[in-house]
């Protein structure tokens, strides 16, 4: 089986621009929409809410209604999204080797 068709489908998965952003923002701590959306700079209120269907879609990420007052949504990530932890972070030693390499820092 060639590489091409796996590697195609965790692109659609968690490809794109903020996907992995968001889903990193949520891994450390930020449950809430807003305070996933103040933490990811340029980031609409659109996009992430469009996000956070996908992620939740692709059972990435659980969305709990909190009743009270006012009620909150609170998300957080599942297992099945903990076994991309070594991607996340294979892609952030690269981030940091390519920066070094292109900007000399």
């Amino acid at each position: 089986m060639s590489s091409l068709l796996p590697v195609r489908d965790t692109l659609e998965i968690i490809g794109g621009k903020w996907k992995l952003l968001v889903l990193i923002s949520i891994a450390e701590g930020n449950k809430h929409f807003r305070e996933i959306e103040r933490s990811i700079p340029k980031l609409s209120t659109k996009v992430l809410s469009k996000e956070l269907k996908e992620l939740e879609g692709n059972k990435l990420i659980t969305r709990t209604i909190i009743n009270g007052f006012p009620v909150r949504t609170e998300y957080r990530v599942t297992k099945h999204a903990t076994t991309l932890q070594k991607v996340i972070k294979a892609l952030h030693d690269w981030g940091l080797t390519h920066r070094k390499e292109i900007l000399g820092k």
